[in-house]
């Protein structure tokens, strides 16, 4: 049984966490984010340190994922999140051309993407692409789109992929 929601919350130094009715907005050094919580949980802040109540078990899972969200805005607004991808395949590359990621995975036509507002795209080298930003949620989601446009397949392994991400090969056909 997970008890999380029963976590303490460090708020680090130059970080103001305030809450306005059922929003609570985090400003940090590298921006500001305003989440919507539910109003049956409370938030208790007693100098750098919040916590969070929930009136009975019923509020059990929202309880903790509301304690994991407010500390992932608190992380992102003092750290930020980060995503590398890479491609894999002959002739797969990936470019920047001006606000717009390119990419040229295997299809008749190049693919061109436009990241949300907050998120920062960097193209280190033709196969690699960093995806940055201060909402863990934002930089999660661009990265599942971008990875969408060509997922790697079981056979040969080719596609868009995380870097730390293990792709099972399958044996395939055989003349038997």
């Amino acid at each position: 049984m997970s008890r999380i929601g029963y976590k303490v919350i460090k708020v680090p130094a130059g970080v103001t966490v305030t809450k306005d009715g059922d929003n609570i907005t985090v400003k940090g050094p590298k921006g500001e984010l305003t989440r919507h919580f539910v109003p049956e949980i409370e938030m208790h802040q007693e100098g750098d340190e919040i916590s969070f109540t929930r009136p009975d078990d019923s509020y059990k899972a929202i309880h903790g994922t509301m304690r994991a969200n407010l500390n992932n805005m608190v992380v992102g607004v003092t750290e930020g999140y980060k995503k590398e991808m890479k491609l894999v395949g002959v002739g797969y590359r990936a470019q920047k051309q001006g606000e717009k990621l390119v990419l040229n995975v295997g299809y008749s036509h190049p693919v061109e993407m436009t990241a949300p507002k907050g998120i920062t795209v960097e193209v280190p080298s033709t196969t690699q692409i960093i995806i940055s930003g201060i909402s863990k949620q934002v930089v999660g989601q661009f990265a599942a789109v971008v990875r969408s446009v060509r997922a790697p397949e079981p056979y040969k392994g080719k596609g868009i992929r995380y870097v730390d991400e293990h792709v099972r090969h399958k044996e395939g056909k055989t003349g038997k």
